[in-house]
C-alpha cells in the first residue's frame, strides 16, 4: 500500500509484522536523501531530534527556604547598596556645619520673677529643705506654739514665713500673699512653667497652706478661735520680743508668744480666700486639695458667725496691719469660696448688692481701685468680672456683675497717665497711697491687675474698653504695667533697681535682721547685733529678690538700713510682684491666661429666668 509522503516523495506502507529491520533500514536510507534535501522547519526538527538539553538553575540553600542564586544575591546587592547609602547620607548630615535655633535668652521680667521669688525661700521659718538654696538662712523658731504661756490650745506653730526684715508671722498679710500667689498661678501657669519655676512656687504655697492648717482646728467643721500672730513687735524695750531685737532668727531664744482671736471675720475671710484658691492650684493633688477646701470652709463659717476685725483689741495688728473692715474680705473670700467649690451660695453672697455697698464698692473715696493687704474690693472685682465675661451666669446676679465690671473699667482708666485720679512722680511712678512711705507694693498690684484685665479682654476677643467717650486697646494698659515695673528694675531717676540682685544697683542695706548679720558661728544677743544694724557697711548677706518699700514722692531713695520706709521688704510686696512680673513676662501671643483651670469646680449654668413683669394696671 502506498501513500502519499508529506516531505515530496512516495511511501509504501507495509505491514508491520512481514518487514524486516533491513528492509527497514535500507528504505530509511532511501527516503532520509529524500527528506533531507529540503530544510525542516522548527517542528518538523523536533519530531526527529527529541527534547533538547536545558541549562541546569542553581539555587541557595538557606536552611529554612531555598532561594534562586540569582534572586539571592540581587537581595544582598541591594540590601548592601541601600545601606552604604544610607551611611552616606548619614555621614554628609553628621559632617556638614549646621545653625541652631538658639532659644531667645530670658526677658528681663523673667529674669526678675526669677529672683523675686528666692525671697520666698529666705523668709522661711522652721525646719528648712535642703533645696531652700539660701546658704545664709538655716531652721529657726522651733519652738513657736510650745512656749507660749497664753493658754493657746495650738501647740505646734513652727514653720510658715516671716513677715518682713523681723522674724513676727503676722497672719493677715501672709494670707494675702498667698492668695496672690495662688491667683497668678491660676492664670498663668505656662508662662511659670516656660520661666521653670512652676514647682518652685507652689512649692512657696504649699508651705504657707501647711501652716496656715496648723493655725485652727482645720479637721473641725466648727471652731471657736484662731491665730492670728507668732511674736511680738513692741519696740518700747523690756522683755525682748521680735521688733526690739536685732538678732538671727536662727539664734533666737527668748519666748515668742501667740496670738488668738475669737471674733476676726476679716483674717478668717482672708485665710479661707488663701486656702480655696490653693486648693484650685493642687487640684492635681486630690487629698490634698479637698483637705484645704474643708479648712476654707471651716474658717469661712466661723468668719460668718463670729463677726469682728482681727485688730480690734491687739496692739500690735493695730499698729503694723489695721484692718479698716471685714466686708470686702466677704466678697473676695466669697468669690474664692465659689471658685474652689462651685457652691452658688458662695456667689450669691458675694455678688449681693447690699454687701457690695457696705465693701465700698459705690462710694469710692482716696483709695478706691487700690488692691493692697488691707482693701481686697479691687481685686474681687477683676475676679467677678472674669465670671461675668467668660461665663455669663445671668440673672439673679448679673446686675452687680454689671456694676463690678463698669467699676473695673473705670478703674483702669484711673491707672492711665491720660487722667488725674492719681500723681504721678517726675520719674513716672504712679502714687497709688497718694505720696505716702512704701509706695512699691501698691504699684506692683495694680501692675498685675491691669495686665491681666487687659489678657481677659484679649481672651474674650475685645480689642480694649472705654474711659467715658474715648476707646483704649489693650496695649495701653499692658504699657502702664511695663512703665511701672520697668521705674522698679531701674529706669527710673537714679537708675537705681529696687529688686535685690537685679541689676547693678540695687540698695545694699536692706532693713532685714538676717541678712545684716554675718553667718559666723557667733551667737549675738538681743541687742548684741545693733552693731550690725547701725553699721555703715552693706549687708553681708544678700538678701536676692527682695523689692524693697521704694521711693518717697519725689523719687528720693536713702539706702540706709534703719529706715525701714525705704529699705524694709515685706511678703504682701513680693507677692505683688511675683504675680506683675509672670503676667509681663514671655512672649505675650504665645503664652495666654488660662481661661479654665480657674472654673474647673464650678458646674454647667443655666441662669434663672427672671421673673415675669407685674401685671399691667390701666
Amino acid at each position: 500500500m502506498y501513500g502519499r509522503d508529506p516531505w515530496g516523495g512516495p511511501l509504501e506502507i507495509n505491514n508491520a509484522d512481514s518487514a524486516t529491520d533491513d528492509d527497514r533500514s535500507r528504505n530509511l536510507n532511501d527516503f532520509d536523501k529524500a527528506a533531507l534535501s529540503r530544510p525542516l522547519d522548527e517542528t518538523q526538527q523536533s519530531w526527529l531530534l527529541g527534547p533538547g538539553e536545558q541549562k541546569k538553575k542553581k539555587y541557595v540553600d538557606l536552611g529554612c527556604i531555598i532561594v534562586s542564586r540569582k534572586i539571592f544575591v540581587w537581595t544582598v546587592g541591594l540590601i548592601l547598596a541601600a545601606g552604604f547609602i544610607a551611611g552616606f547620607v548619614t555621614l554628609i548630615v553628621k559632617t556638614v556645619p549646621r545653625h541652631h535655633k538658639h532659644p531667645p535668652p530670658p526677658d528681663n521680667y523673667t529674669i526678675a520673677l526669677q529672683k523675686a521669688l528666692m525671697f520666698f525661700n529666705a523668709q522661711k521659718s522652721g525646719k528648712l529643705p535642703r533645696h531652700n538654696n539660701v546658704s545664709w538662712r538655716g531652721n529657726s523658731c522651733l519652738n513657736d506654739g510650745k512656749a507660749d504661756k497664753s493658754g493657746a490650745v495650738l501647740k505646734d506653730l513652727v514653720g510658715g514665713y516671716y513677715d518682713a526684715g523681723d522674724a513676727i508671722k503676722f497672719h493677715f498679710p501672709k494670707a494675702f500673699a498667698m492668695t496672690m500667689l495662688s491667683w497668678s498661678v491660676i492664670e498663668y501657669s505656662a508662662k511659670y512653667e516656660a520661666a521653670g519655676e512652676l514647682a518652685h512656687v507652689k512649692d512657696i504655697i504649699k508651705w504657707g497652706t501647711d501652716y496656715f492648717l496648723k493655725t485652727f482646728n482645720s479637721s473641725a467643721d466648727t471652731i471657736s478661735q484662731i491665730v492670728a500672730q507668732v511674736g511680738k513687735g513692741d519696740t518700747s524695750g523690756g522683755d525682748p520680743n521680735d521688733h526690739y531685737c536685732w538678732m538671727r532668727p536662727e539664734d533666737i531664744d527668748y519666748t515668742r508668744p501667740v496670738t488668738e482671736c475669737s471674733s476676726c471675720s476679716d483674717l478668717a475671710a482672708e485665710m479661707a480666700a488663701a486656702l480655696a484658691s490653693a486648693s484650685i492650684v493642687f487640684k492635681d493633688n486630690k487629698p490634698y486639695s479637698k483637705k484645704l477646701v474643708h479648712g476654707a470652709a471651716t474658717l469661712w463659717k466661723f468668719a460668718r458667725d463670729q463677726r469682728g476685725s482681727y485688730s480690734t483689741g491687739s496692739s500690735d495688728a493695730a499698729t503694723f496691719y489695721n484692718s479698716s473692715m471685714y466686708w470686702d474680705e466677704f466678697v473676695w473670700g466669697g468669690t474664692w469660696m465659689y471658685y474652689a467649690t462651685g457652691n452658688q451660695s458662695y456667689l450669691y453672697l458675694a455678688s449681693h448688692p447690699k454687701l457690695a455697698k457696705h465693701a465700698g464698692a459705690f462710694w469710692g473715696g482716696p483709695d478706691y481701685g487700690v488692691l493692697s493687704w488691707d482693701n481686697k474690693l479691687t481685686g474681687a472685682q477683676v475676679l467677678l468680672t472674669r465670671l461675668r465675661l467668660f461665663l455669663s451666669p445671668g440673672y439673679p446676679y448679673e446686675e452687680t456683675l454689671q456694676t463690678f465690671h463698669n467699676q473695673t473699667s473705670i478703674i483702669m482708666c484711673s491707672y492711665l497717665p491720660y487722667f488725674s485720679s492719681f500723681n504721678r512722680t517726675k520719674g513716672g511712678l504712679i502714687q497709688l497711697n497718694h505720696g505716702r512711705p512704701q509706695p512699691l507694693q501698691y504699684v506692683v498690684n495694680a501692675a498685675f491687675l491691669a495686665t491681666l484685665f487687659s489678657d481677659y479682654l484679649d481672651a474674650a476677643d475685645t480689642p480694649g474698653w472705654y474711659c467715658g467717650p474715648n476707646f483704649y486697646s489693650t496695649t495701653v494698659l499692658r504699657n502702664f504695667a511695663q512703665t511701672q515695673i520697668d521705674y522698679i528694675l531701674g529706669k527710673n531717676p537714679r537708675k537705681m533697681s529696687y529688686l535685690v540682685g537685679f541689676g547693678n544697683h540695687y540698695p545694699k542695706q536692706v532693713h532685714h535682721r538676717g541678712a545684716s548679720i554675718p553667718k559666723n558661728r557667733v551667737k549675738y544677743s538681743c541687742t548684741g547685733g545693733y552693731k550690725w544694724r547701725d553699721a555703715k557697711k552693706a549687708n553681708p548677706n544678700t538678701i536676692v529678690g527682695a523689692m524693697v518699700a521704694g521711693p518717697d514722692k519725689h523719687d528720693g531713695f536713702h539706702d540706709v538700713r534703719t529706715n525701714y520706709n525705704y529699705t524694709e521688704p515685706t511678703l504682701a510686696g513680693n507677692a505683688g510682684l511675683v504675680a506683675a512680673l509672670v503676667a509681663l513676662s514671655g512672649d505675650r501671643a504665645a503664652a495666654k491666661i488660662d481661661k479654665n483651670t480657674i472654673f474647673s469646680a464650678v458646674p454647667p449654668m443655666f441662669p434663672t429666668a427672671p421673673p415675669p413683669p407685674a401685671p399691667w394696671k390701666p
